[in-house]
């Protein structure tokens, strides 16, 4: 009796569940439905060119997002071209109500057989609501707002609206968005023209642009045309004789060039596209086919010289890579921008996505914190081939450029002149990696920081963005600055939607020590410095007319110079995308000369402004070697600037005549080794 009655509770609890279930089930598709009523209709004419323009309001670019310059009605298209878009993408089209149910449990059985989740079930209407509204990324997010879209099309539109809109927004490769500029594209006449060979060829491509396009793929393309051709004869939509006739016509493509216009600014131009998304809250192809006014911070002009410097400087036969950022730092707008060599070979922005190792152009961050930790231009460390115990206890044993060491202390100024790492790893060490890694941040570098000694030699991988951004803090005085590309969005009824007014940032550095590493920076340039090896920038100094600030880098792959003006701040990479090491000469000169050519260019056109000083701060020309007062005797002597209460109170004594006595040789002897045991 209580088996029976247990049986039976469990069938009662279980048959509860399925009516439970089923009626939830029910309710969510009802109220699925409701909700897409309450939505009303979405706009199938949603398509309008965005705009981009340059910061002085020239065109620069446009957006036709998902959909055709042409507008085509059903009864202007080839039959054939319909049939066979319906057979291959859809064969239920007229019979389902959006959604396709038995080839969607046919895709899942397939997919769990094949261990994949290849095979897709999407109909004609999923199509066109993926493409005029959202994205086409694999999320489930993306998958019910598209269920949500594909009820409300069918709920408000007939099957040839539908159609009709399909085929006017469907992607056919090469540019061409809609059949009737594919049919113009592919074989130079109009949609209703098509015949049945060319319509089954059409038919194919928007299932994958790039690879069935008979232009770069023939046999595939091919191979794809006959499969539709079999479709439409298995369904008897065309006769034995029409289909032996389609496949043996051997078909008569246009004579296609790549007439292509060149691009302003091309990898400019994506960003700001991603920068619009963000800020708009949307996906790309909506901000694409928005009809939106988009207004960018990039100088054409600029632009044009940077992109001639790169094409004057690298060899045409140098596969080695490149991307460059110009930037005010008063306000983090980007002027021009290069991704790349070739846009059209490889649209990776490698000035915005890629990170790499920054070598040496990193070691501006760690004499910041170093300044604000006691140092002074005048401050001395010794330069000599050592190794570092670490905590852990390894060892680290880092080296300077071709084995060039001083052998005997110098001043951080000629340490940051000559690129000593030596002085930086010390100094790392001195100060602790994690201060570093807190300064960058201050700095506004975001990528991930390994608190480690060989940080200081630029050992973590940032993008070129990022570090224009940082030195841009050094030229604008400390403040804070975001880097960005757009200044003003409108939208096609003319509201404007965004005005990013260039405020001022936040005062983040301080700007007494922003100014004394910055005069700090400007000695990669100047040959009184010289010392064990020549001044990092001595290759380029003949070509600057102007006083900058900068610094170079390099790893065994990586090449960089960064450097600014107090109006402009550019920073230039070269490497190869491979990471394989720069082994030819000349191209380890690339990035200085890019960085020259072009600061010169852009500054012919701008006012000759100088770093200002800010109150607290004293200049005193000090001798290099010695790192004291120069007098008439030093050989060389170069303006240092110090806080007021930090500069140097001895005069140098080195280069008096006759040199020093004895009795003052061996005191300063013994302070120097005294020394030494706390560096």
């Amino acid at each position: 009796m209580k088996r029976k009655l247990g049986n039976f509770l469990k069938k009662h609890l279980l048959l509860t569940g399925i009516l439970s279930t089923m009626l939830i089930g029910f309710c969510f598709i009802i109220g699925v439905y409701f909700i897409s009523f309450l939505l009303g209709p979405p706009n199938l004419m949603n398509q309008q060119n965005t705009v981009y323009y340059s910061n002085s309001e020239e065109v620069i670019g446009e957006e036709n997002g998902y959909g055709s310059r042409f507008h085509t009605d059903l009864d202007e298209i080839s039959p054939y071209l319909i049939d066979a878009a319906i057979a291959v993408e859809d064969r239920h089209f007229y019979e389902h109500n959006g959604f396709d149910f038995k080839r969607i449990l046919g895709a899942i059985i397939d997919n769990i057989k094949n261990l994949s989740l290849k095979e897709g079930a999407s109909t004609i209407s999923q199509q066109l609501a993926r493409n005029l509204y959202l994205s086409h990324e694999k999320t489930w997010t993306r998958k019910l707002k598209e269920a949500f879209y594909t009820i409300r099309l069918e709920m408000y539109y007939s099957k040839d609206e539908i159609l009709t809109a399909y085929l006017n927004t469907i992607y056919y490769g090469h540019g061409a968005y809609g059949i009737e500029e594919a049919s113009n594209y592919f074989f130079n006449k109009s949609a209703g023209e098509l015949d049945l060979a060319e319509a089954a060829m059409l038919a194919g491509i928007p299932k994958g642009p790039s690879y069935y396009s008979p232009f770069n793929n023939m046999e595939k393309a091919t191979d794809r045309k006959e499969h539709i051709l079999e479709l439409l004869l298995r369904t008897n939509q065309i006769s034995e004789d029409e289909y032996n006739s389609a496949i043996n016509e051997k078909l008569k493509f246009a004579k296609t060039e790549d007439t292509e216009e060149d691009t302003i600014a091309p990898y400019f131009q994506d960003m700001v596209l991603e920068e619009a998304a963000a800020l708009l809250d949307h996906n790309k192809e909506a901000v694409r086919s928005g009809g939106y006014q988009i207004f960018t911070t990039l100088d054409i002009k600029a632009q044009k010289k940077l992109e001639n410097a790169v094409e004057k400087t690298i060899h045409p036969a140098s596969d080695i890579e490149t991307s460059a950022i110009a930037m005010d730092p008063s306000n983090g707008s980007i002027r021009a921008l290069i991704g790349g060599r070739d846009y059209k070979k490889s649209s990776f922005n490698r000035a915005h996505k890629a990170k790499r190792m920054p070598g040496s152009t990193f070691k501006p961050f760690l004499y910041y914190a170093a300044l604000n930790n006691g140092y002074t231009p005048s401050t001395k460390l010794l330069s000599k081939p050592t190794v570092f115990e670490l905590d852990n206890g390894e060892v680290y044993e880092p080296s300077n450029f071709n084995g060039y060491y001083a052998d005997k202390p110098i001043t951080l100024a000629q340490a940051l002149a000559l690129s000593d790492n030596i002085f930086a790893v010390k100094t790392n060490m001195y100060l602790g990696s994690d201060k570093l890694v807190e300064t960058a941040r201050d700095f506004g570098i975001t990528s991930k920081l390994p608190a480690v000694p060989s940080l200081a030699l630029g050992t973590a991988t940032v993008s070129v963005e990022e570090m224009v951004a940082g030195y841009g803090m050094l030229a604008n005085g400390g403040k804070e600055i975001a880097s960005h590309t757009i200044e003003k969005i409108v939208d096609p009824q003319g509201n404007v939607l965004l005005d990013l007014d260039d405020k001022e940032g936040e005062q983040i550095l301080d700007p007494k020590q922003t100014f004394i590493l910055t005069h700090l920076m400007t000695g990669m340039f100047d040959t009184t410095l010289n010392g064990y090896m020549a001044v990092t920038g001595s290759t380029i100094t003949d070509q600057l007319t102007r006083t900058y600030a900068g610094k170079s880098g390099s790893t065994d792959g990586d090449s960089w110079m960064i450097g600014y003006s107090p109006i402009l701040v550019t920073g230039v990479w070269t490497g190869y995308d491979d990471n394989r090491p720069i082994e030819v000469v000349k191209e380890t000169t690339y990035a200085k000369n890019i960085w020259a050519t072009f600061m010169e260019a852009a500054h012919q056109e701008l006012p000759d402004k100088s770093f200002s000083v800010p109150d607290g701060i004293i200049g005193v020309r000090i001798d290099p070697e010695t790192g004291k007062k120069a007098t008439s005797y030093c050989p060389t002597s170069r303006m240092m600037y110090f806080e007021k209460g930090k500069e140097p109170k001895s005069h140098c004594t080195t280069h008096f005549p006759g040199g020093k006595n004895k009795k003052e040789k061996e005191k300063k002897g013994k302070l120097e080794r005294l020394f030494d045991l706390f560096r």
